[in-house]
């Protein structure tokens, strides 16, 4: 096998790896489901941890618990990405949260006035 051939082989392998990593996709041949799911599940996480970063009131708003569980929901339905950023996500994720009706609209407003 040349070189170039081997190059796009490990690139469609990665892409289905990544798929089934961030998108809910099916696991590569070979690969652990059940490892591939709590990787899964960290990287949402840290994605979770990110957005609250960026937009600390939503954690507020919404509640830790309520938060978590509705990042997620966002986040199957929302792939992060390529040239996302966090920043991007924390909108994106405030916007499916007002979307859902989970998010009451003031409440950012109300967090921005105590942290001054």
């Amino acid at each position: 096998m040349d070189a170039d051939a081997a190059r796009e082989r490990l690139a469609a392998r990665q892409e289905v790896l990544l798929i089934a990593l961030v998108a809910g996709g099916a696991p590569p041949e070979g690969f652990d489901p059940a490892r591939l799911r709590v990787q899964a599940q960290a990287l949402v996480a840290k994605r979770r941890r990110v957005a609250a970063a960026h937009h600390p009131w939503l954690t507020e708003a919404l509640g830790p618990p309520r938060y978590a569980a509705l990042f997620a929901e966002y986040a199957r339905e929302t792939p992060l990405r390529p040239q996302g950023s966090g920043h991007a996500d924390a909108e994106g994720f405030e916007a499916y949260a007002r979307k859902v009706g989970a998010l009451p609209a003031p409440a950012r407003w109300a967090f921005l006035r105590r942290r001054r």
